[in-house]
């Protein structure tokens, strides 16, 4: 075994620097020795108990090291025959890692609130064993060199900030791996006068298996949609992905990217509002797993436009696009969590397109590097920055990203279906159906109300309304009846205080706080009037 080191590669020389880089020749048997180490490694998860009781999981574990082991044997036999020397390089990318620690910060403040995220570290960690794994085997299938550093750390956390596959379908998870970093190996061209490859690693196999999750119509094996709706439970969210996308930003100046798909999206959702008294995305402005993918997803710099109107472009791109996927998958009634994953792919393969049109000379006046010739990259980073942090502030203020929007108050898409304002009627009963699932027998009742009024479904109006009875509101009772006699006016109530932690739960979780007092201060601040003077007197109750 030699070990040769090299310089550090002079600052600006790559997109994507280095701090330095050291190389080791191993004889075939060294590397199958390395290889074979990291899946013991990764093997070793089959021990653990959570993986033992449950046979499926059990057996993901199992194949996917079983070829893992096959490929190392096959390729190292070969390569002793032949000779072959390899070759590790360990290189530590600047982008690699700020992005990883980004993306690990993400996943331990979520996870503080929904504990899936922690119950299922432990998938995360073989996920990355697996894919140094793979990775290695891959590369050296191909040639004699591999490099080794933080590289499957962004990959392997961006994949399980979006998507991951319950313990029935988890050899799933290792399939979208492989997919990943197979098509980072595998799809390549020359741009810029470098052999690159194409697809964002992490946003390749997430959008290919969104695309068949959605053909198939089996969403349900995934937590796609947990996902989505549970990264809003921690406070201050967006101000978190705001602060974390930062150093990203400075030193790979992706700001305008994510600049651009914000303003975009946020502009849009103003203009849906003026146009219809609703708001596109129901509950908010941007929802926050699309503002994570703005921060954390698309704006690879590998996989991204050069120029600085180029990348504003692309951020529009990706805010328009989202928009008008949260549209098609809402109208085929497909789950609308993956709005912000299938278009990256696309985008990603149109930056050979962008760059020369933001080039050309009917968009020069527009550059808007122009106006920053003088200044050095970095000092052009921190004015995009300098923006960014401005408009963030402003949105936050005018309430268009945060932990509170009108959208997510019942009473909105009330009044909103009373009016008959576009999709609210819908999106009401959407709510009313969940609130009457998660135990209010006042929502059954307000369900069936809204059946029998608005959608005519006599079958669905009897079936909410008994429901509701048997959760022991009264007007529901009195509704059984007369709807299977006549067509009298329906009883409707004001909720009970069984029902309020359940219809004043906004996106942020359950509600933990069940005193009375807190429960009709809530109701009152959120519009619900009659309980606006109980709140001083629930304590004497």
């Amino acid at each position: 075994m030699t070990v040769i080191t090299k310089g550090t590669e002079p600052p600006g020389a790559t997109l994507d620097p280095a701090i330095g880089s050291e190389s080791v020749r191993l004889r075939p048997l060294q590397a199958c020795c390395l290889t074979l180490l990291l899946v013991l490694a990764f093997c070793a998860f089959a021990l653990l108990d959570v993986v033992r009781q449950h046979p499926t999981l059990l057996w993901s574990f199992l194949g996917a090291a079983a070829v893992l082991l096959a490929w190392s044997v096959v390729l190292f036999v070969s390569a002793g025959r032949a000779r072959r020397t390899f070759t590790l390089e360990i290189v530590l990318r600047k982008q690699h890692y700020l992005q990883a620690c980004a993306q690990g910060s993400v996943l331990l403040y979520w996870g503080w609130h929904w504990r899936e995220v922690y119950d299922s570290a432990y998938l995360i960690a073989a996920q990355l064993l697996f894919a140094y794994a793979f990775d290695m085997l891959l590369c050296w299938s191909r040639r004699d060199t591999y490099t080794m550093g933080f590289g499957p750390f962004p990959v392997i956390f961006s994949i399980n900030l979006f998507l991951w596959f319950k313990p029935n379908w988890f050899y799933l998870q290792f399939v979208m791996v492989a997919l990943g970093f197979a098509a980072k190996e595998l799809i390549r061209w020359n741009r810029d006068g470098r052999r690159v490859h194409i697809f964002n690693p992490s946003s390749f196999p997430l959008a290919v298996v969104s695309l068949g999750l959605i053909l198939t119509g089996t969403s349900d094996i995934t937590w796609a949609q947990e996902i989505a709706t549970t990264q809003f439970y921690p406070p201050h969210i967006y101000l978190m992905l705001f602060l974390v996308g930062l150093p990203g930003q400075f030193f790979f100046g992706v700001t305008s990217m994510t600049l651009a798909a914000v303003v975009t999206t946020y502009l849009f959702g103003l203009l849906y509002f003026a146009a219809t008294g609703t708001y596109f995305f129901f509950d908010s402005y941007i929802p926050i797993a699309v503002f994570l993918g703005m921060h954390l997803l698309f704006t690879d710099p590998s996989t991204s436009p050069r120029t600085e109107l180029g990348r504003l472009s692309f951020g529009a791109l990706y805010g328009l696009s989202t928009v008008a996927l949260y549209a098609v998958l809402g109208n085929l009634g497909a789950p609308t969590a993956y709005d912000k994953l299938l278009q990256v792919p696309v985008l990603n393969l149109s930056v050979r397109l962008i760059d020369p049109v933001a080039r050309s000379k009917m968009l020069r006046t527009f550059d808007p590097a122009a106006l920053g010739r003088s200044l050095t990259p970095r000092r052009r980073n921190l004015a995009y920055m300098s923006v960014w942090a401005i408009v963030f502030a402003s949105m936050s203020a005018a309430h268009g990203v945060g932990d509170h929007h009108p959208g997510q108050s019942l009473r909105f898409w009330q009044q909103a279906c009373q009016d008959d304002r576009p999709y609210a009627c819908g999106y009401l009963t959407t709510l009313q159906s969940t609130f009457c699932k998660g135990g209010s027998g006042w929502a059954c009742n307000e369900l069936g109300i809204l059946q029998a009024d608005v959608w005519r479904d006599r079958a669905q109006t009897v079936a909410a309304f008994k429901v509701g009875c048997d959760r022991g509101f009264r007007p529901a009772c009195l509704n059984v009846i007369r709807k299977a006699d006549s067509e009298s006016t329906l009883a409707s109530g004001p909720p009970t205080l069984v029902d309020y932690p359940i219809i004043l739960r906004d996106s942020k979780g359950p509600i933990t706080d069940l005193r009375p007092s807190a429960l009709y201060a809530r109701a009152c601040t959120l519009g619900w009037a009659e309980t606006c003077g109980r709140a001083g007197l629930s304590g004497r109750e």
